[in-house]
């Protein structure tokens, strides 16, 4: 048994079968029980060798608003791909709606028509379309300044709009930025350079009978403060 056990490890297990009392064929003499390998079946664990715990919270009733109501620690625990979406889908949701304002100012005053007249003053130089309102936003936002499309004196609007554009910018620069700043410099990987013995023992330690394990870390720096926090499951 302990020859099978370290040839296919322990995602089985050796059961014991017999012939009596079943449709099988009578055994011939000098045959015994027969062995066979059934596999194990996994049990799920309340805590993962890695540390994490597998219990999760139901039925408790407005869990979405709860989580809402902490809009930027829920951003900051969800998974990355889902940061990135957000993160892609707000930034392109954000310059369009802009690159839009920018374009319903040039429509309503008419500077789509009088773009290329010599002797008008539009509100935004260089702005005939969609793209051209779309690539000013996009230069105004990131401070590029190429120096061709640029707001003139004419368009109290354009100023307006150009202060919102600003504040909004900020809110979201810093809403965004700040939750991937946090969620990168979270240490949520270290666990994996920390190794745990696969068995643990109870020995005797100092007259009382004591549950160790070793704890090991595979990198050279120091844990500083470290704290371990152990959870003990009986019937």
């Amino acid at each position: 048994m302990s020859a099978l056990r370290r040839k296919f490890g322990d995602d089985y297990q050796v059961v014991t079968t017999s012939s009596s009392g079943s449709g099988l064929q009578p055994q011939g003499p000098g045959q015994g029980p027969q062995q066979q390998l059934v596999p194990k079946k996994k049990r799920q664990r309340f805590v993962d060798k890695n540390g994490r715990c597998n219990v999760q919270h139901g039925n408790l009733g407005s869990e979405t608003s709860r989580y809402l109501s902490d809009l930027f620690t829920t951003l900051v625990d969800l998974k990355w791909r889902w940061n990135l979406f957000i993160f892609i889908l707000t930034y392109t949701v954000a310059w369009l709606f802009m690159a839009s304002m920018w374009w319903v100012i040039a429509y309503t005053r008419g500077d789509l028509n009088k773009a290329h007249v010599g002797n008008y003053t539009p509100c935004v130089a260089n702005v005939y379309n969609f793209p051209s309102a779309f690539l000013f936003f996009i230069e105004t936002e990131a401070t590029i300044g190429y120096g061709y499309r640029y707001i003139t004196d004419k368009c109290p609007e354009g100023i307006i709009l150009f202060l919102f554009q600003s504040i909004l910018g900020s809110i979201v620069d810093a809403f965004l930025i700040g939750c991937m700043f946090i969620k990168m410099s979270q240490p949520k990987k270290r666990a994996e350079t920390l190794m745990f013995s696969e068995h643990a023992v109870i020995s005797m330690r100092d007259g009382k009978l004591t549950l160790m394990f070793r704890v090991g870390n595979l990198r050279n720096s120091h844990m500083v403060s470290a704290q371990i926090r152990c959870k003990l499951l009986k019937e």
